[in-house]
């Protein structure tokens, strides 16, 4: 098994605290860490507003992060879970995405999905077309990013989007062009089109409906006449680990004092509850029993989030020394 990491950008009010011009060196020096250690890949959200509900607080774009940890980075794969294909014109975000490539050396990953976060959309002035519109543009800017990687020019006339001899020169680096991640777990559409296009699909993390998922996935790869084995299906994961269940709740407990006065109260006990029984949650063994049961049904690429990483790294630690090793 392959594991990523997010590195913390405001967006989980995860950088509550840190004062605006310390925010950068801790995501840089969080970023540098995971590139010397077990993982795989990093990872950022693209988003603009904060969650569980938007407040002033800061939330770096996720865009302009891949390139400075390009920089700043030498061997970790950079990605974003996810993209959203309406925030920025398709052929656009593949000219951005091959130069990022030239800039880390060939290690980017495109992680890329309908979005979902309906004030962010209306506030930016996206508007906030119907699912099934938003899913038509996913299909479509897919399509023409595909078109610009392996060819260098995209012409496409789509209901949504139209480019006419679009150039994206350089090439990316990566032979074919950037891997494709194809995020979310609409059974109708959206695995559907992982099957056509993805390398690599992220959807619901636990057993029950990650087994549910991959079998319509399977079945979506027998229509279109892909390979399924050829995905790599992954999963996210909120980390919550402690050596003892006390300490597992002492964690919960220093994450809701660091909560407390920036969001309301029942926002926080419903952020904290999200996080009880999942699989990521509970000591070392616990952990590695959960994903282990994962691996075998296929899971072969956890993406880790430890809420607490801008401020403390013993979870971070804990999990690299017991849960990694055991798995991978």
């Amino acid at each position: 098994m392959k594991f990523g990491i997010f590195i913390p950008q405001g967006w989980r009010m995860d950088l509550v605290g840190i004062d605006l011009a310390e925010q950068w060196p801790t995501m840089k020096r969080l970023a540098q860490r995971a590139d010397a250690g077990p993982w795989e890949s990093l990872w950022v959200y693209d988003h603009f507003h904060t969650v569980p509900q938007p407040t002033h607080e800061a939330t770096h774009e996720a865009w302009s992060l891949m390139s400075a940890f390009g920089a700043v980075t030498d061997r970790i794969r950079l990605g974003q879970m996810c993209s959203c294909m309406s925030y920025r014109n398709p052929m656009y975000l593949a000219k951005v995405a091959a130069t990022i490539d030239h800039i880390s050396g060939g290690r980017l990953e495109m992680g890329i999905g309908a979005g979902w976060y309906e004030h962010e959309w209306r506030a930016y002035g996206y508007g906030f077309p119907e699912a099934k519109i938003r899913l038509q543009m996913l299909d479509e800017g897919v399509q023409i990013m595909k078109q610009a990687w392996e060819n260098g020019e995209a012409t496409f006339a789509g209901k949504h989007y139209q480019v006419d001899g679009a150039l994206c020169h350089p090439l990316p680096l990566q032979p074919g062009g950037v891997p494709l991640w194809i995020a979310g777990g609409g059974e109708k559409v959206t695995l559907k089109l992982a099957a056509k296009y993805a390398q690599y699909t992220n959807f619901d993390g636990t057993l029950e409906g990650f087994t549910h998922k991959s079998a319509l996935l399977r079945k979506h790869c027998e229509t279109v006449g892909t390979d399924f084995a050829a995905i790599t299906r992954s999963s996210n994961y909120n980390v919550v680990i402690g050596a003892t269940e006390r300490e597992v709740e002492d964690r919960l407990a220093r994450m809701r004092d660091r909560m407390d006065g920036f969001l309301p109260s029942a926002k926080i006990e419903e952020t904290i509850a999200g996080l009880r029984g999942m699989p990521a949650f509970g000591t070392p063994e616990q952990i590695v029993e959960n994903l282990t049961a994962l691996k075998d049904a296929g899971m072969t690429y956890a993406i880790t989030y430890f809420a607490e990483s801008a401020y403390d790294t013993s979870g971070i630690e804990m999990f690299e020394k017991e849960v990694i090793p055991a798995l991978s």
